[in-house]
């Protein structure tokens, strides 16, 4: 049941989580010198079958003071009760809140990866072979 794929309810819990945390982060509440005036995007939120763990991949797009992503990501869970506090008055018909675990979302870069090799000489070459074994 382990890869089991998640359930409606799963999909649109997490999808109202994803936009309750992308909102506290857009109004910069938090008190954290390495958070303020970044630019952090919720990529994704799954849900626990339970809807007690919420997973949210998270991607900062500009970083301040040379912090590395880990190190954002690592202050994100450090402020994850308090966002937990503040995402519950827009969640208030859920029974639990959901706690809040903070990942680095890689969708970025493997998409940069696969652009990058798809631009690359030899793709180019292979394609263009293609092309004119075909007529």
């Amino acid at each position: 049941m382990k890869n089991a794929e998640p359930s409606q309810r799963q999909l649109r819990v997490g999808e109202q989580v994803r936009h309750a945390v992308a909102h506290i982060l857009q109004q910069g509440i938090l008190l954290d010198n390495l958070l303020k005036n970044m630019v952090i995007s919720v990529v994704e939120v799954r849900m626990s079958p339970d809807l007690k763990i919420a997973i949210c991949f998270v991607s900062p797009l500009s970083t301040v003071h040379n912090a590395s992503r880990a190190d954002v990501v690592n202050a994100l869970n450090k402020h994850s009760r308090f966002i937990r506090g503040e995402i519950s008055h827009s969640l208030r018909q859920m029974k639990y809140m959901p706690e809040l675990r903070f990942r680095l979302d890689n969708s970025f870069d493997n998409f940069s990866k696969i652009d990058a090799l798809l631009r690359s000489p030899e793709v180019a070459r292979d394609l263009h072979h293609n092309d004119k074994v075909g007529d």
